[in-house]
């Protein structure tokens, strides 16, 4: 079996912080994003090859990135786009890795911004007893959210129902861009595309897939983050500190409080300064300054500020009226 893992987006609601970097290589903990998708996939026998579906302008940073990891099976395949406009679409993204690897296997796709509480090997353990095409659906508790995924209506556990981005969801679960193919399914997303049907979310294909052959969802609790807007990367830091805080060892911090879920990397510096739900890049400077839900990027000096809901790009200064 092989796997793709989906990682070409620009992630623009994230800019400054994701403009030059990819948002999979945001950290959650000690670890980034996509790397706890890396390790799950790296531990599981089934899994033979790991494709890393990027464009490129951020080939070179993934380049660099599996270059330096304890990863073996992950490699990249590469999109002919450098922007946001030339995006072939994930569905057609995926044909044309399919083709462009020739890979004729079973395959998992992942979202390479999930950050899930399931474990990978337990979907594959579903989707082998099952012998079918199966996704991944959460529960997310609110329609106003539903309507931002695609909405799953199950029978048991079977899809019988599918609809994209619906602007009156009748439920809360949603799928959540894992999803497992078999070969034979594949072969028919050539059909789906040359039928003019959409390339953009998955969700379009196995709406198209599920009235043609039996579609089954895994459906679980825990945690569940789309990393694609700052709000849903401090909600998952959040989540893995668990109130906690995250200060590295050679941060320096004076006459400074760290309150609940704040992530301080390497080389930062907070003096008279109180920080609370963010995230401090490595080497950013921030004093005399209010820090709550924010994400402050590496090298930034910033002075005399109170900050909330802030997104600063990287080696920033910004001084602000002192009293």
């Amino acid at each position: 079996m092989k796997a793709v893992v989906l990682a070409g987006g620009y992630a623009t609601r994230m800019w400054p912080i994701t403009k030059h970097r990819p948002k999979m290589f945001l950290p959650v903990g000690e670890s980034t994003v996509v790397d706890r998708i890396f390790a799950e996939l790296e531990g599981d026998d089934r899994i033979s090859e790991v494709y890393v579906s990027t464009n490129e302008r951020f080939a070179p940073e993934f380049e660099a990135h599996l270059a330096e990891s304890e990863f073996e099976k992950p490699r990249l395949s590469v999109e002919e786009t450098s922007e946001e406009d030339e995006k072939f679409g994930v569905v057609g993204a995926l044909a044309q890795l399919l083709e462009r690897e020739g890979v004729d296997d079973d395959v998992l796709v992942i979202a390479g911004d999930n950050l899930i509480s399931f474990a990978v090997s337990d979907f594959l353990d579903y989707f082998e007893d099952n012998g079918a095409p199966t996704l991944a659906a959460y529960d997310v508790g609110s329609r106003e959210k539903a309507k931002s995924y695609g909405l799953v209506e199950l029978e048991g556990d079977r899809v019988v129902s599918f609809q994209e981005k619906p602007d009156d969801p009748k439920s809360t679960l949603v799928s959540i861009a894992c999803y497992a193919f078999s070969q034979d399914t594949l072969s028919l997303l050539s059909t789906y595309l040359e039928d003019g049907n959409n390339p953009d979310e998955p969700g379009w294909f196995v709406q198209w897939l599920q009235d043609r052959e039996p579609t089954y969802a895994y459906t679980f609790e825990g945690a569940w983050f789309d990393i694609g807007t700052p709000e849903s990367y401090l909600d998952a830091v959040g989540w893995h500190l668990d109130g906690e805080s995250l200060v590295a060892e050679d941060a320096t911090v004076e006459n400074a409080t760290v309150g609940e879920n704040v992530h301080v990397m390497a080389g930062a510096t907070l003096e008279n300064t109180h920080v609370d739900y963010s995230v401090i890049f490595p080497d950013a400077t921030v004093k005399n300054a209010d820090v709550r839900r924010s994400i402050i990027d590496e090298g930034t000096h910033l002075e005399e500020l109170d900050l909330a809901g802030a997104l600063i790009g990287a080696h920033t200064t910004i001084n602000g009226p002192s009293e």
